[in-house]
């Protein structure tokens, strides 16, 4: 019989595939883009920043956590978590989960151990950029206790896009 609840953990090099976790993160990062993004920018960033080799050096970050959520021995969804120019915030730079297992409580779960992973760290309070038109993320973000706190820019290949930035106390 096939687990329904994936196992979600922190990880370290070593333990977690690189090479999966930039083929998850190519598959997923698409999802956050804007519609109208050029397929061409989307790939430069996914080449310049979720590489197999970029996963290589995150996993062994200590300034960074990586979550995984894993169903039946794959990848369904990760979370990135990199402790704060302050020593009482961390930023969540990165959270994506299959398409096929949305709805499905994945992110929550992921949420959570994120959360507590910051407060282990002494962390008092997380902050997200998330896309200006990514409405699903943002009421994802929103009911987890996210609020808007302002705005920043992101560099999206040759485009550059506008985020929110949510903030949330660690309790």
């Amino acid at each position: 019989m096939e687990s329904l609840t994936p196992a979600v953990r922190v990880v370290t090099t070593g333990s977690v595939d690189a090479e999966e976790l930039a083929a998850l993160a190519a598959r997923t990062f698409p999802l956050a883009c804007p519609p109208a993004t050029a397929p061409e920018n989307i790939a430069s960033f996914i080449d310049t920043n979720l590489s197999p080799e970029r996963f290589a050096e995150y996993l062994a970050d200590p300034q960074r956590a990586i979550i995984t959520a894993v169903l039946d021995g794959r990848i369904i969804g990760y979370a990135m978590l990199v402790r704060g120019v302050a020593d009482d915030t961390a930023e969540l730079s990165k959270m994506y989960v299959l398409p096929d297992h949305h709805g499905a409580g994945v992110s929550t779960t992921l949420m959570d151990l994120t959360l507590a992973t910051a407060k282990e760290w002494g962390a008092r309070s997380v902050w997200l950029g998330v896309n200006q038109k990514n409405r699903r993320a943002q009421r994802f973000y929103a009911k987890n206790g996210f609020k808007i706190n302002g705005t920043r820019t992101f560099q999206l290949g040759a485009r550059r896009e506008n985020d929110y930035v949510m903030v949330r106390e660690v309790q």
